[in-house]
């Protein structure tokens, strides 16, 4: 797997999105298809990346913006610019269940402090697992 090219330049894991794992499967592709309320040919992605940050599956038909601030800063993930963390990153409660944004900063310190192919093999999966089902703990 080319991790690199399958992490987002904001931090998120496109190798373990639905979306992206639709490609491969049908029944997730009809999943998605249903969940997010679209005809199922257009329910997969090849990742911001391969998309040039445009996913239209999500109803976007342009870049988003930290996808084109890297471009223009010529960097491969917000974690290794000056001015990180910025607000393109800040996370947002609209669709958070759905969609794991907030996820974004953590994942990016993560892959600064472990590195990415670590990252990306070992924490990663857990992270999203973690969003979606985990509890909060608070030290009890």
């Amino acid at each position: 797997m080319d991790y690199q090219n399958m992490t987002s330049p904001c931090g998120l894991d496109c190798f373990n999105c639905p979306i992206y794992l639709a490609n491969t499967d049908k029944k997730l592709q009809k999943m998605v298809a249903v969940r997010l309320n679209i005809p199922i040919e257009e329910a997969v992605c090849q990742g911001c990346r391969n998309e040039a940050g445009v996913i239209a599956v999500i109803g976007r038909n342009k870049p988003c913006y930290v996808y084109k601030c890297t471009q223009e800063k010529g960097i491969s993930l917000c974690c290794d610019c000056a001015d990180f963390p910025c607000d393109y990153l800040h996370p947002y409660a609209d669709r958070a269940d759905l969609a794991p944004h907030n996820t974004k900063v953590f994942n990016l310190c993560l892959i600064k402090r472990m590195g990415l192919e670590n990252w990306a093999k070992e924490k990663a999966g857990n992270v999203k697992e973690t969003y979606y089902k985990g509890k909060l703990k608070l030290g009890d």
